[in-house]
């Protein structure tokens, strides 16, 4: 099924927005190579990542703990490692991808597609 998630021109590109695409709230990229969705909070303690830096024009970076994921796929390329001893807290929290949403474009029309 398809959902509208907005236009192409909501979203600068190297920039992300949280968008509410059905009952779903979503988190939009606009990467060089497209746009992409995943889920908004980081999978270790749920911090919003709309607050985090995109790097390298590939990953997320959490705000909170400096978690990374790949935004194109939702896997984690760096586990959280910030401030000294959360590792302490990473035995409790595993590593965990984010889920993430195949975009459509459609001329200037954006849409996530839902299973």
């Amino acid at each position: 099924m398809k959902i509208a998630a907005g236009k192409t021109t909501d979203i600068p590109k190297g920039e992300s927005r949280l968008i509410q695409a059905g009952d779903q709230a979503v988190l939009m990229f606009n990467l060089s190579d497209g746009f992409y969705a995943t889920q908004p909070r980081c999978t270790h303690v749920f911090a919003p990542l709309k607050r985090g830096k995109i790097l390298d024009d590939k990953c997320v970076q959490c705000p909170l703990h400096r978690a990374k994921f790949d935004i194109r796929t939702g896997e984690v390329d760096a586990w959280a490692s910030f401030p000294p001893g959360v590792q302490l807290l990473n035995v409790v929290r595993g590593e965990k991808k984010l889920k993430t949403w195949p975009v459509e474009v459609d001329g200037d029309q954006l849409f996530i597609i839902v299973e």
